[in-house]
């Protein structure tokens, strides 16, 4: 089979690093999400049954079949909205479900009408660099700063990289993995107190639909979903050089979270930054290779889903300070290729400047994050600098 032919360390350690960052940044706001509508810890583990199996097939499926590397996540974003519209006290399970399947059904929507994709087509490349190197750059600064809170081990992650970098480029991830796992180990940082030894299984929940849920929740989930995760995940995929069937696979995304709402699945989308890290060189040299990485992370992500509170328990005993070095130096390929490429063209480059610094700033503006304002504000400068040069040909 040629996947296993393609299939190499770098890749399955790039799905595994990618797993690692995603769940251990965000997996605390979704439990989080689904405690604040009173989840049972059944209910909340189905979410991970559910989240797990619609992230990990959503994204092994389609890179196999199109052997292009294909990455969805759950939405954080969506998770924040839910837990701070959960608190409130005015929502609850059965109005939250409904919710999830009315997002689930505008996904849909989305992709069918093929709108999404149009409307990406109309932003120029480097405004998309700019976003990507933008959403990438938080990333590997926190690496960095990390160093605050725990200097040794960052010090010997990053000397790891830079001695792999040198003697072995391709598993330059995977030896600084290694290391910092190990230094974890020996320095007692791992926290294996966190791990429960349960396994996950899916609970029907009943939905109930309502105008107040759908507009408090449905409609907030939907909008920072399209505008949080999908576009910048977009943003990456044309940053990494592939051309992917877009509204086929938001199509995809959207009936997985129809299927699986009722078992907790609120959201799903392109990823973005696990993304970077598998659509990387650090996943293989060769670009049509790098499907493989994309196909681990979604094995990764089914073995989480059928075990669910075990392995979400064993990726939270890695240190804080870990996840964010090794996340940030994955992803420090993509960074400086994002940034070259913002700023390859002298007539764009303000403008990609513009997106990438906005984006950068992590500002939020009714409740939608820098991600979509960056684009914003960049094309806006684009369309001023072009209009005030040719009015008859604006640049969007």
């Amino acid at each position: 089979m040629q996947f296993f032919k393609d299939l190499s360390v770098s890749a399955v350690s790039a799905g595994f690093v990618a797993v690692l960052v995603g769940f251990t940044s965000s997996v605390a706001i979704v439990f989080h999400a689904a405690q604040s509508f009173h989840a049972t810890p059944g209910e909340i583990a189905s979410w991970m049954w559910a989240l797990g199996l619609g992230m990990g097939l959503c994204s092994l499926v389609p890179s196999l079949w199109l052997r292009k590397p294909v990455m969805v996540a759950w939405s954080t974003p969506g998770a924040a909205v839910l837990a701070a519209a959960g608190t409130t006290g005015q929502f609850d399970m059965a109005q939250a479900i409904g919710a999830f399947l009315v997002c689930g059904a505008l996904i849909t929507l989305v992709g069918v009408t093929g709108w999404f994709e149009r409307v990406m087509n109309r932003i120029p490349t480097e405004i998309a660099a700019g976003l990507l190197a933008g959403v990438l750059a938080r990333f590997g600064m926190e690496a960095f700063s990390a160093a605050q809170t725990a200097l040794l081990l960052v010090v010997v992650m990053l000397g790891s990289y830079l001695i792999s970098r040198r003697v072995a480029p391709r598993y330059a991830v995977v030896a600084t993995l290694c290391v910092g796992v190990a230094y974890a180990a020996l320095a007692g940082q791992m926290q294996w107190s966190v791990v429960t030894w349960t396994l996950a299984s899916p609970r029907f929940m009943a939905p109930r639909f309502d105008w107040s849920a759908t507009v408090g929740l449905a409609l907030p989930l939907f909008v920072v979903t399209m505008a949080s995760q999908n576009l910048p995940g977009v943003a990456v995929i044309r940053a990494s050089g592939y051309q992917l069937p877009i509204s086929r696979l938001i199509t995809l995304t959207g009936v997985a979270t129809l299927v699986l709402a009722p078992f907790g699945a609120f959201a799903l989308n392109f990823s973005a930054i696990t993304a970077a890290i598998c659509m990387g060189p650090q996943a293989h040299a060769d670009p049509a290779r790098r499907y493989t990485a994309a196909a681990a992370c979604g094995a990764f992500y089914v073995v989480i889903g059928i075990f669910g509170a075990v392995v979400t328990g064993l990726l939270a005993a890695f240190p804080r300070e870990l996840v964010a070095a090794i996340a940030g130096l994955a992803l420090l390929g993509s960074i400086g290729a994002g940034l070259a490429s913002a700023l390859r063209e002298e007539t764009h480059r303000e403008a990609a400047l513009i997106t990438f610094l906005v984006t950068l700033s992590g500002v939020v503006i009714a409740g939608v994050g820098s991600a979509f304002w960056g684009v914003v504000a960049g094309s806006i400068a684009l369309f001023v600098q072009q209009y005030a040069s040719n009015p008859r040909r604006p640049a969007l």
